[in-house]
């Protein structure tokens, strides 16, 4: 049975709905994705840990469920918020439902939210702390539990998404390349494509030492996409800085803007961040313009004098951020 549920932001600023699956209590940073698809890869991407994703296209689930789409093993949003959420699919390569799904993840999954209002806001005030109850719905008892949450600003949360040991993804050697990848948060879609290449990857935890890295003697090192405050990571900026120079190096995502703070440069919180399928890029290098599909809050500072051998390559032309180097 649906409960009622309310979402409080830490502005003051509350909205009901409807919780169709989870109970209980949810904070954390309240952000938006514009995709129209990919509802399962986003909510299992390590890069959402600790946020509330609230869907703007306004029917979400309509397609189903697949083990193949998850981006990890657990769900990493801490709730979701949506127009509306259907159980009924129409896909051939569907096993379930996405409902049923978030049911048996236990994920609170709120329904019936004017989330064009929720988004507009969002976009006028940028991403805010926000809790979501059904069992406390006072909202100005929520709104206090809102602003009591940690910031993103200045949060490490690779520490939580991160693997604990060293591990080889090919049982037998390959005849590929050998690339290390740093797994700051790395979404299991970045590591097929590495593998589509002919790549022979071993995966690290986030503090492993530039030291250690080298002893595996790769040919490349990746570093992956993930969650919080690059800055706060500063463990993972001294060992790229240590390995510029000695291994080619490739960054997505966090691990672009972790290699960005090792050259010198700096990054900051974008105001409502870049979620989405749709964010054209244009290769300054080339002049082509592509639409990408992104998911970051934090970018890398343009301003101010670029450290020596330093060139941007890549622009977003929404607000004309920094996303390649």
């Amino acid at each position: 049975m649906p409960r009622p549920a309310v979402i409080a932001l830490e502005d003051g600023r509350w909205f009901t709905g409807e919780a169709l699956t989870g109970r209980g209590t949810a904070g954390g940073e309240l952000v938006f994705t514009t995709a129209m698809v990919g509802f399962q890869e986003v909510i299992t991407d390590p890069s959402y840990h600790g946020q509330i994703i609230t869907y703007t296209f306004p029917l979400i689930g309509n397609y189903g469920v697949h083990p193949d789409r998850d981006e990890s093993e657990t769900p990493h949003a801490r709730a979701v918020v949506a127009r509306e959420i259907t159980n009924y699919c129409f896909n051939h390569a569907s096993n379930g439902t996405w409902l049923d799904w978030l049911a048996e993840r236990n994920v609170l999954a709120v329904s019936g939210v004017d989330t064009r209002a929720l988004t507009r806001h969002l976009r006028d005030k940028g991403a805010l702390r926000a809790v979501v109850s059904t069992e406390a719905l006072d909202a100005r008892t929520l709104v206090k539990a809102a602003r009591s949450l940690p910031a993103m600003a200045g949060a490490d949360l690779v520490r939580a998404v991160t693997r604990a040991d060293a591990h080889a993804l090919s049982a037998e050697p390959a005849e590929g390349p050998h690339v290390v990848v740093y797994d700051f948060g790395v979404k299991r879609s970045i590591l097929r494509q590495l593998e589509m290449q002919g790549f022979h990857l071993t995966l690290v935890p986030a503090r492993m030492s530039a030291r250690d890295v080298l002893r595996l003697k790769p040919d490349g090192v990746v570093l992956s996409n993930g969650p919080g405050d690059p800055a706060a990571v500063g463990y993972a900026v001294k060992n790229v800085s240590r390995l510029l120079g000695r291994v080619p190096l490739f960054g997505i995502c966090l691990g672009h803007q972790l290699l960005a703070l090792a050259l010198g440069l700096r990054t900051y919180k974008l105001k409502f961040g870049h979620r989405g399928c749709n964010h054209p890029v244009k290769d300054l290098m080339t002049g082509v313009v592509e639409i990408t599909t992104q998911n970051h809050g934090f970018a890398v500072r343009s301003d101010g004098q670029l450290p020596r051998g330093v060139e941007f390559t890549h622009l977003n032309l929404n607000d004309d951020t920094v996303e390649g180097l």
